[in-house]
């Protein structure tokens, strides 16, 4: 199975593949970052967005997508332009796959160390070890997005609990 987990930003997106056999050991495919310019209006940094996105998904192909959940920001107006990008992921995600999973933080960091409050070091050294890197993926942005989709590929076998059905996008 393939999964792209993204980690959504406005100026960087995050975005990690891996993929799991049928035991579901997870490997590293390719992780990296859709940028955008802040000399940019809001509009054109989301077709950026998007662009990047579908260019991802048509690289890699993924069974399944997972999103970082966005809970709040400290910055209201950092928090709402993420908020667009996240809309961006989303939408582009369910046309183009249709198996789209979302995860809060705590999820994230539970699923990875089993400890739902742990640190951005741990996580990263956790998705450095599981998935036998060399080097904690660089920028923090994909290695968050890599955290994603770890966290989907352990907890997916609960079905459709996290799940943003496809079939309800189609019926509207």
């Amino acid at each position: 199975m393939i999964i792209v987990g993204f980690d959504p930003g406005i100026a960087t997106l995050g975005y990690g593949v891996i993929s799991t056999d049928k035991r579901g050991k997870p490997e590293m495919i390719d992780y990296g970052i859709v940028s955008t310019s802040k000399d940019e209006n809001l509009a054109v940094r989301l077709a950026m967005l998007e662009k990047g996105i579908k260019q991802i998904i048509d690289k890699f192909k993924p069974d399944e997508i997972a999103v970082e959940e966005l809970f709040f920001a400290k910055n209201v107006k950092t928090g709402i332009a993420v908020a667009h990008a996240r809309g961006v992921i989303l939408l582009t995600a369910i046309k183009e796959c249709g198996k789209l999973y979302e995860y809060t933080p705590l999820q994230i960091k539970q699923a990875l160390t089993g400890y739902g409050r742990a640190e951005k070091n741990q996580i990263q050294q956790m998705v450095k070890t599981t998935l036998r890197l060399k080097a904690v993926p660089r920028p923090d942005d994909a290695a968050d997005a890599l955290a994603v989709a770890l966290c989907h590929a352990q907890t997916n076998k609960l079905g459709g609990l996290f799940s943003i059905d496809k079939s309800t996008y189609n019926r509207g």
